[in-house]
């Protein structure tokens, strides 16, 4: 079971991530803040315990194909085989990433409250109320991840090659015949410039340069004419699910490569798959030492369980990671004792993300 209904909501998981820019650097961060009891909160802080959900980061790039005018004598004039004959857009699944993600559990808010005995406690909570630690100053994680967002416009074929030769040339067939000459002019003069044999040689380094590329653009341009053009524009889109339990088989989302990245229930696309393995449960607490450990009013926690998650399209693996499963564990409970050392208190570091303990010391 999940936490939405595929039907009518599955547009909102589905997020465009990036589309704009040649390179993006994200850095991600915990927000926390410190939280010291008082009156008002009546000397407790109130936290929440996460579960756990999983982002899906899927990279998917657009191909967009267009023959040239003159694709069909390629062959004739250049000797090259392999060009593009037809207009086509079509898109590729690439990598996809998983990072497991806490989102609040609404049955499972809590409050830590200090009697006269505790040592003057202070927490870090995080936005949304996840417990980071108590007595000691928290540090959030900073996780550095580079995407790169290629978007590039429709390239179109240059006019400037057009010369009046070429215009003048009448037939099909015949403007193909000049602008091929155009294309190995150009490649003897920039076989002259390289060599030093050319009639003019620019004066310095930097002329130098700009003539060499004015005549490979000008002769890429030409030879575009007759192998087509390539454009690539690659983004990247968030799939978000909540598990209640295992998953076999449960459809993420659906992928066309005439289409690209869908909604789960659109039949456009063929499904794109997870599975979520158990690999080990936390046993539940002794019924009476649970019931002892709820009285006591302590600081509850989560001891989350292992899992393995699979994401498979079109009966190929795509990702296959083991991870924390907050819903393969149990909730357990620190004791009130542990916090009244006041010689000695003892501070805990938890991990926000999956409301379990990552250190304790004193």
């Amino acid at each position: 079971m999940l936490y939405f209904d595929k039907r009518s909501r599955m547009k909102r998981i589905i997020s465009l991530f990036g589309l704009l820019l040649i390179a993006v650097t994200m850095t991600a961060q915990t927000n926390v803040e410190r939280v010291t009891p008082t009156k008002a909160t009546g000397n407790g802080i109130i936290y929440s315990l996460p579960k756990t959900s999983f982002i899906i980061n899927v990279e998917v790039t657009k191909i967009t194909l267009k023959a040239g005018p003159y694709y069909r004598y390629a062959e004739r004039y250049l000797g090259v085989k392999n060009v593009i004959t037809e207009d086509a857009v079509y898109y590729e699944l690439g990598k996809i990433t998983l990072v497991n993600k806490g989102v609040p559990d609404p049955g499972n808010t809590y409050k830590i409250e200090f009697n006269q005995k505790t040592v003057a406690p202070y927490a870090y909570l995080t936005r949304e109320g996840f417990l980071c630690a108590i007595n000691e100053t928290y540090v959030p994680e900073f996780v550095d991840e580079e995407r790169r967002v290629e978007h590039k416009e429709m390239a179109a074929f240059s006019t400037s090659v057009y010369s009046e030769e070429l215009l003048r040339a009448g037939s099909e067939s015949r403007q193909a015949e000049v602008a091929s000459k155009h294309i190995y002019d150009f490649r003897e003069s920039l076989k002259d410039i390289i060599t030093g044999n050319a009639d003019y040689m620019p004066p310095d380094g930097e002329a130098l340069k700009l003539m060499i590329n004015e005549l490979k653009e000008q002769e890429k341009a030409l030879v575009n004419l007759f192998a087509g053009i390539e454009s690539r524009e690659t983004a990247y889109y968030d799939v978000s699910i909540i598990p209640e339990d295992e998953l076999e088989r449960e459809v993420l989302f659906r992928f066309s490569s005439k289409l690209g990245i869908l909604d789960a229930d659109d039949l456009g696309g063929e499904p794109v798959y997870m599975n979520l393995t158990a690999l080990e449960r936390i046993p539940e607490l002794d019924p009476k030492e649970a019931e002892k450990k709820a009285k006591s009013k302590g600081v509850v926690y989560n001891k989350p369980g292992r899992g393995r998650a699979e994401i498979f399209y079109d009966n190929k693996s795509l990702l296959k990671k083991e991870t924390l499963v907050v819903q393969f564990g149990i909730r357990d409970v620190l004791l009130p004792v542990l916090f009244e050392d006041k010689k000695q208190p003892i501070k805990i570091i938890f991990y926000p993300d999956t409301g379990s303990i990552k250190n304790t010391s004193n």
